[in-house]
């Protein structure tokens, strides 16, 4: 099975997350460090249609200006536009395998895909 992940290797999540991928037998995972590799806006609506979010609810507000920007009261075209801007506005991680795709706060919900 392939797994892939939008990491942040700063995250005790993400790195938690990763760890889970890595130790499960006959998983090969695929690592996007999305700060170095933004998402493009279609991966965005894929990914957040796919894990049943909306762009609401996966924005990063803890670390980041979206609050003072007014970002939380945007619409998702302009949370999307403003997280393919700048993807530390996008709360992490997130993996994709062929069973779905999972927000994963808190970590152990990756396993509902593996």
């Amino acid at each position: 099975m392939k797994a892939t992940i939008w990491h942040n290797p700063a995250c005790g999540t993400s790195r938690k997350t990763l760890t889970i991928l890595e130790e499960t037998p006959g998983v090969e995972v695929e690592v996007v460090e999305y700060l170095k590799t933004p998402y493009t806006a279609g991966k965005l609506r894929q990914l957040f249609a796919d894990a049943n979010l909306t762009a609401r609810e996966a924005l990063r507000l803890r670390g980041t200006d979206a609050e003072e920007r007014g970002l939380q009261d945007a619409g998702e075209d302009a949370i999307i536009a403003a997280m393919v801007a700048n993807p530390a506005y996008v709360n992490r991680p997130f993996v994709e395998t062929d069973k779905g795709v999972r927000y994963c706060r808190p970590q152990d919900l990756v396993r509902e895909i593996l």
